[in-house]
């Protein structure tokens, strides 16, 4: 069973005794309504770390929206009893006076660039929030191992990019992907699609592979690409398109041509629910 907090100075004496006990730490960051994807960065940290930290904190700095944080789903008792079943130690789950009391004048972090493009773009300061909150968690556990999904790539390269600009001792270690057996990204967000949506989420899925098929074979052409992708998310009228794009996979960068490795990284509205996913092309 997960030992259970929500204060921060609790949080640090029993990492503390972990130390004492020669244990490495590992740190597995969420927002809780916990998936088989969250499960993954929790084995993962449960086979290469002594001592594996979960957090779940919903937080409010990293929505662009009032009413997504509204929406988002919360169940901590079933997250809880999910974080006891794989082993995780301990659980910090703060509320949000205990993550930023009152009177705090040290408001934020921003990677710049990275942080402008794509999910940047279109949900205004969200990577601020990001930034933040994983400063201070990194910070308050002072894990030696972070673990993150590609499936937020791009958060997980604003995060890279941090801890290589702030000097934080820790190590991020890239999880990939966990998708459902038709293929769509598990996301906390999927809960909340319609019976219909839902048979047509698979969709974005199937367009990325399409974009990844004809870059291995030989495309170069990313205008050539992306409106084989849009073509095939099209054909569906339900599916609204916020992005796809060829990037650069360290600054998200557009690519303007294929000429090593990129990702394909999408956004599409089904309803009122946002879908993102991205495929890597070595």
């Amino acid at each position: 069973m997960s030992v259970i907090t929500q204060k921060i100075a609790e949080v640090r004496a029993l990492v503390a005794a972990a130390r004492e006990r020669g244990l490495t730490v590992g740190l597995v960051p969420t927002m809780g309504s916990l998936h088989d994807g969250h499960g993954a960065l929790m084995r993962r940290a449960r086979e290469e770390t002594g001592y594996v930290v979960a957090t779940i904190f919903v937080n409010p700095t990293q929505f662009d929206r009032p009413d997504d944080f509204q929406k988002y789903p919360r169940r901590i008792e079933i997250d809880l009893a999910y974080c006891g079943r794989l082993g995780v130690d301990m659980v910090f789950a703060p509320d949000a006076e205990e993550m930023y009391p009152s009177g705090e004048a040290t408001t934020s972090v921003e990677v710049s660039g990275i942080s402008s493009r794509l999910e940047g773009e279109f949900r205004p300061g969200h990577f601020r929030g990001v930034a933040t909150v994983v400063a201070k968690l990194f910070n308050i556990i002072a894990a030696d191992r972070a673990y993150f999904g590609e499936k937020d790539a791009q958060q997980m390269a604003v995060i890279q990019k941090m801890v290589a600009d702030l000097n934080f001792p820790i190590t991020i270690v890239p999880v990939p992907t966990v998708r459902e057996p038709d293929g769509l990204a598990m996301s906390s967000r999927n809960q909340r699609l319609t019976p219909q949506d839902r048979r047509i989420a698979p969709v974005l899925y199937q367009a990325l592979c399409e974009a990844e098929r004809l870059i291995r074979g030989g495309s170069h052409s990313v205008a050539a690409i992306t409106q084989a992708a849009h073509d095939i998310l099209l054909r569906n009228p339900a599916i609204r398109i916020e992005y796809l794009n060829v990037v650069n996979p360290a600054t998200f960068q557009p690519e303007e041509r294929v000429t090593g490795q990129v990702r394909i990284a999408a956004a599409v509205w089904l309803g009122d629910v946002r879908l993102i996913d991205n495929i890597l092309v070595r």
